[in-house]
């Protein structure tokens, strides 16, 4: 297996620590969306653009009275904002990325972002892997709040007990998805690596996104990224029936729990029933 590093996540461009009006690039995705709704609970004032908007991001933003433009264009930014929030779907040569980049308005990306304004006050727990991410974050929330936590959370998916993808929470605990995706156009680094987890789930690993990445051991070479940055007292859950899971695991620097089919791993699954 081949290890390739990139540069250390790299820290957001400088804005004033008061800002109170951030703009959203790209807004109704289902994370950006999120994003601005997590935003707008924290008490920011928030609009965006995006190309386009529909039910479920599009009309979760007009509950939230979060202002949209469809369509990019320097206009939009006319009143300047004091931040922007660039989204993965954004390409170097938009129209407002330009304008942006152009006149200096201080931006970041949607994992920046999420690490900037919410992960740094919080313990995050992130599930990461090829699949399974947000069925397992959501059993991690239901979990954590059966405890009677009332934890934070970013999930690609709406949870039934809160009718929402994201909510703020308390502290401690934080849920994300931990996406191994790259993060804008000007940061080609998988997200996860910006979200700090203290402890991870990580449910499996096999090759998966061939647009940025060249074969399987490219993808295992960005878990290793994820694995290492976990602290020696924190944790790892793995399902570890995965060969490239197994590989990735020998590089964590702390404790780690396995699961799976297989008898020799720490908790194996044997049999199992379904009902209401």
């Amino acid at each position: 297996m081949s290890r390739r590093y990139g540069n250390r996540p790299r820290s957001p461009r400088p804005f004033a620590m008061d800002c109170r009006d951030i703009y959203l690039m790209g807004i109704c995705g289902t994370g950006m969306a999120g994003l601005a709704g997590l935003l707008r609970q924290k008490g920011y004032n928030v609009r965006g653009s995006d190309s386009q908007a529909y039910p479920p991001m599009s009309e979760l933003l007009k509950g939230l009275r979060i202002p949209v433009q469809l369509g990019y264009g320097e206009e939009n930014l006319s009143t300047m904002p004091d931040l922007v929030i660039i989204g993965n779907v954004i390409r170097r040569d938009n129209p407002e990325a330009v304008y942006v980049l152009r006149e200096k308005i201080p931006y970041m990306s949607f994992p920046q972002a999420l690490s900037h304004f919410f992960l740094c006050e919080r313990t995050p727990l992130v599930v990461a892997g090829t699949h399974g991410k947000t069925t397992t974050s959501s059993l991690l929330v239901s979990a954590l709040a059966g405890t009677g936590e009332d934890p934070g959370f970013m999930i690609g998916g709406v949870l039934n007990a809160y009718d929402s993808g994201f909510h703020l929470g308390n502290p401690p605990w934080f849920v994300l998805e931990g996406d191994e995706y790259d993060t804008a156009f000007f940061d080609k680094q998988p997200k996860f690596i910006y979200y700090m987890p203290k402890a991870a789930i990580l449910t499996s690993i096999e090759f998966d996104h061939a647009d940025i990445y060249q074969d399987l051991d490219a993808v295992k070479a960005a878990f290793v990224r994820f694995v290492e940055i976990i602290p020696q007292d924190g944790l790892i859950v793995a399902c570890a029936d995965w060969p490239a899971v197994r590989d990735v695991l020998r590089y964590a620097r702390c404790r780690v729990v396995t699961y799976g089919e297989s008898k020799d791993l720490d908790y194996y699954f044997k049999s199992y029933r379904t009902d209401d």
